[in-house]
């Protein structure tokens, strides 16, 4: 995959791109990531890419010259082109599946007061990463190239992205290292048993336990299937108490004898 960044502050990726997954990615040959200053673009005598909005307000608005340019001369009819504003779509696990699976893509990140207008009919897609403000787009862009790099076959194991959170509306399950024991908390022992069919069983109710109480708008879109059902009757049944049980017991047999 290509990735196009059309940025006024190449030098805010140094870091970025020589670290972690990211880095080792590049050094794969699985991504490609190419920086494009838009100032260099400006035809303005000063190298300016900004003025005072028409009309009068507050800030200073980008022109469309320079960034028209950079967008011409860095892009093909292949390229999906995204412009980073508050106003688009706000970015998600399935957006960034969306995303990992195309050969190319352009990231414009806006800064100062936004761009022009008129501009935004040459890109394909506005995505948003929140309802809050950066100072400008590159930090927003960071998360899409994290967050779509990762997808990319071969940047890191299929069994590290096979069950994440938001994976399907569902977060992730809890997860323990050793010591068995820290501050009188333990890890849970069907963990240890070596039955991996019911770790699994553990592992899918947890998932569904954590969304339903952090993230209840996700286990809203959340569709129980029919092993889901059957994990919440198992686990009702088990969290019965001793005492709870025989009492249902000698409620039945009463019933049945009268």
């Amino acid at each position: 995959m290509k990735i196009i960044i059309l940025t006024l502050f190449k030098e805010m990726y140094d870091s970025f791109l020589s670290s972690s997954i990211i880095a080792r990615a590049i050094s794969k040959k699985l991504v490609e990531i190419k920086l494009v200053n838009f100032r260099d673009y400006t035809k303005d005598k000063y190298h300016r890419v900004d003025t005072p909005p028409t009309g009068g307000g507050a800030g200073l608005i980008l022109k469309c010259q320079p960034i028209y340019d950079a967008l011409i001369n860095n892009s093909s009819s292949k390229t999906h082109k995204i412009v980073l504003t508050p106003r688009g779509k706000t970015f998600n696990q399935e957006k960034a599946i969306e995303l990992s699976k195309l050969d190319e893509i352009l990231i414009l990140c806006g800064h100062y007061e936004g761009i022009d207008e008129r501009l935004y009919k040459y890109f394909d897609e506005e995505i948003s990463i929140g309802d809050f403000i950066l100072t400008g787009g590159e930090t927003a862009s960071f998360c899409l190239i994290d967050a779509i790099t990762r997808l990319i076959p071969g940047v890191i194991s299929d069994e590290s992205t096979s069950l994440e959170s938001f994976d399907n509306n569902l977060l992730e399950y809890p997860q323990y290292t050793e010591p068995y024991e820290f501050n009188g908390d333990k890890i849970p022992d069907l963990l240890y048993s070596g039955n991996h069919k019911e770790i699994e069983k553990y592992h899918q109710y947890q998932r569904l336990i954590q969304t339903k109480k952090y993230r209840p708008d996700l286990f809203a879109k959340y569709k129980l299937t029919k092993g889901d059902i059957k994990l919440f009757k198992e686990k009702e049944e088990n969290n019965i108490t001793k005492s709870e049980k025989d009492a249902m017991k000698k409620a039945s047999k009463f019933m049945k004898n009268n």
